[in-house]
C-alpha cells in the first residue's frame, strides 16, 4: 500500500503528552490527529484514515486494550503502539494478544516513539519513508 503522508492517531488523555508528540511527528512529516480517551480515538477512526495509533493504557471511559479492539473492527491494518506507565505481566499478555506492534513504557523519548512510527509503517504498509 503506497503512503505518500502517513498519518498518526495520538491518543492519551495527558493532553501535554500529546501535544508534545504531536509537534514533534509533524515537525518529523506526519499527519497527526489527537485523541483525549477511546471514545474519541474511536470517532476519528471511523472518518479519517490512520495509519499508526498511539494508545496510552490507562484512560477515562475507555481504556486502550478496550480500544483497540473496537479499532480492529473499523481496520484491517492499524500497527498500534501501546504506551502505559504501568506494565504488569497480565497487562503485557494482554497486550501481546491484543497483536500491538510494539510496548513503549513511560516515560519514553519523542525519538523512540519516532522510530517506533518508522518500524511500523515499514511493517504494516512496506514503506520506504519516502513520498511515494
Amino acid at each position: 500500500m503506497p503512503l505518500s503522508a502517513p498519518s498518526l492517531l495520538i491518543t492519551d488523555d495527558d493532553s501535554r503528552l500529546r501535544q508534545t508528540l504531536r509537534e514533534f511527528l509533524e515537525g518529523q512529516g506526519y499527519f497527526t490527529y489527537e485523541a483525549g480517551d477511546g471514545e474519541e480515538a474511536l470517532h476519528i477512526l471511523e472518518r479519517r484514515s490512520v495509519h499508526v495509533m498511539l494508545l496510552d493504557l490507562h484512560m477515562p471511559r475507555l481504556g486502550g486494550l478496550e480500544t483497540l479492539q473496537l479499532a480492529r473492527k473499523l481496520h484491517v491494518v492499524l500497527p498500534c503502539i501501546l504506551m502505559s506507565a504501568e506494565l504488569d505481566p497480565e497487562v503485557v499478555a494482554q497486550a501481546r494478544a491484543s497483536a500491538v506492534f510494539e510496548i513503549l513504557a513511560k516515560p519514553f523519548s519523542v525519538r523512540q516513539v519516532a522510530s517506533l512510527v518508522r518500524e511500523a509503517l515499514r511493517t504494516a504498509y512496506d514503506w520506504s519513508g519516502e513520498a511515494d
